[in-house]
């Protein structure tokens, strides 16, 4: 089945036999649809009259006259191509030819294979262990909707020792390859694993466990969530080396994911808007993907929340309406459905709706780092400051390297606050903002903080930071992005920022 077709404005599907512009369905009759995609797919090769009229009136006798009111009608609705001419040109004497269509924009997510761990032959209990291992991992990796994990029945076909991962990831198409190894001394037991580049067999990272007999089965769980929670984000921070690297004009859909997530994670304004305009363009061509949905939706949410300038008419109903489009086509990808929800709190204040979403997100995949933390942070705004505390501290302690983690870290520094432990709500800032230095929430907390402990000086030292990265904050902007189902939750946050004397 031909891939979706982009030009101009406009895509073609000849799959679901639907034309848009900028995102919107068009009405087009059935044979001026299949004239369109006879001659778009020729890929700018001219079709003859002949071969077009087959294509619309199969098996009947027709005039050419009825392929050239058709013909007109397209052009009509097409309107002038990019360089001002005809999309649809007359090659007389012969038939018709279609302007070249860009390249098809397609989502290709990076392929891993767990290969089953390496074990000595003779020890029946490590390769029991070592499968049960591989077979848990597997199961947490498919929860990745960013990863396209080959199936255990597959992956156990490369059994045994002297196993070539870089053969495996070119016998199965995949570019990275998680394996491992266990030994066993005596009760004690020790378990390497490493995430390797198929392509040139480089390591990517590695990681060691050591345990006992009396407790495999909790080493088991351990092994499973320690090395889940770091394989998404390194195969993602690798994949976009490479692009950097090698194909830095690529319109490949995860490319443009990749460098819209670069930028949004950066949290500066000028980044975030870099990010939108990737977006939008991404959008055009695939109005359906939900991760680029997710990730526009993700841009205006945080523009709001921050209190940054707007980039439309109304960032807000825009924002929303990505978000729900996103979790129509989420297919249970743990991030999206968390962003999405977020969205709905957030920006939309839908709190019952957004944590639900959220909530789901969770249990979906429970090794997803952003997930558990976009679940800690909604439950600031909108439940229990306990259950918020458990779940960021549990981000914090499986992936303290991560760049979601600031999340977590702003989110416990902003707990703290509202329980009055200042000091505890200083150093968890301070770490959040050793992570990333442009996350406007880590400002509103190192100024909060130290203004209720009466280092005014300090505050304003923040403040001033804050003010260089985002000239237009103000209190009040800040009040208006913030969710308002328990409005005691922020008030200790503006208090604090007003005693510093951030403009109202």
């Amino acid at each position: 089945m031909p891939h979706a077709l982009t030009f101009g404005e406009f895509e073609l599907d000849p799959a679901s036999q639907t034309l848009r512009r900028g995102g919107e369905p068009l009405k087009i009759g059935q044979r001026a649809m299949s004239l369109l995609c006879a001659l778009a797919e020729a890929g700018g090769a001219t079709v003859s009259k002949h071969a077009l009229m087959d294509r619309a009136w199969p098996g009947l006798f027709v005039e050419e006259a009825n392929l050239t009111v058709q013909i007109s009608a397209l052009r009509r609705l097409l309107g002038p191509a990019t360089d001002g001419g005809d999309w649809i040109a007359t090659v007389p004497g012969l038939g018709y030819r279609f302007a070249a269509p860009k390249t098809p924009v397609r989502n290709e997510k990076p392929g891993l294979v767990v290969l089953p761990f390496d074990h000595a032959e003779s020890d029946l209990d490590a390769g029991y262990f070592a499968d049960g291992i591989v077979t848990d991992l597997i199961t947490a990796l498919t929860s990745f909707k960013s990863l396209t994990v080959v199936s255990r029945s597959v992956a156990f076909a490369y059994g045994g020792h002297g196993v070539d991962s870089r053969n495996a990831a070119r016998e199965l198409d995949v570019q990275y390859v998680l394996e491992g190894s266990i030994r066993r001394k005596r009760a004690r037991l020790r378990v390497t694993t490493q995430l390797v580049d198929g392509a040139s067999g480089a390591q990517i990272w590695a990681e060691r466990f050591d345990g006992t007999l009396d407790d495999v089965f909790a080493m088991q769980d351990r092994i499973v969530e320690s090395v889940a929670v770091r394989v998404q984000p390194s195969v993602q921070f690798h994949e976009l080396e490479k692009l950097r690297r090698y194909r830095p004009t690529s319109v490949a859909t995860y490319d443009i994911f990749l460098r819209a997530q670069a930028d949004l994670m950066d949290e500066s304004e000028a980044a975030n808007r870099r990010a939108f305009g990737l977006l939008q363009a991404a959008i055009l061509a695939e109005p359906d993907n939900a991760a680029i949905l997710m990730q526009a939706s993700w841009a205006l949410e945080h523009r709001h929340t921050m209190g940054w300038p707007a980039l439309g008419a109304d960032d807000v109903d825009l924002c929303l309406r990505y978000a729900r489009r996103a979790l129509q086509h989420a297919n249970g990808d743990a991030t999206i459905m968390a962003q999405c929800g977020m969205s709905l709190l957030q920006a939309g204040r839908d709190y019952r709706s957004g944590m639900a979403v959220i909530r789901a997100a969770a249990e979906a995949n429970p090794n997803s780092i952003f997930a558990l933390a976009a679940f800690g942070v909604a439950s600031i705004h909108c439940g229990e400051l306990d259950e918020a505390e458990a779940l960021l501290s549990r981000v914090v302690a499986l992936a303290p390297l991560d760049p979601d983690v600031r999340f977590a870290l702003c989110g416990l520094s902003m707990v703290e606050i509202i329980r009055g432990a200042h000091e505890k709500a200083l150093a968890l800032a301070g770490h959040a903002l050793a992570v990333n230095q442009h996350f406007d929430a880590t400002y509103w907390m190192l100024i909060a903080a130290n203004a209720h402990l009466g280092r005014i000086s300090e505050a304003q030292r923040y403040r001033d930071a804050l003010l260089a990265l985002t000239p237009t904050v103000t209190v009040s902007g800040i009040r208006a992005g913030q969710p308002a189902m328990i409005p005691s939750r922020i008030e200790p946050i503006l208090e604090g920022l007003r005693l510093a004397g951030l403009p109202e």
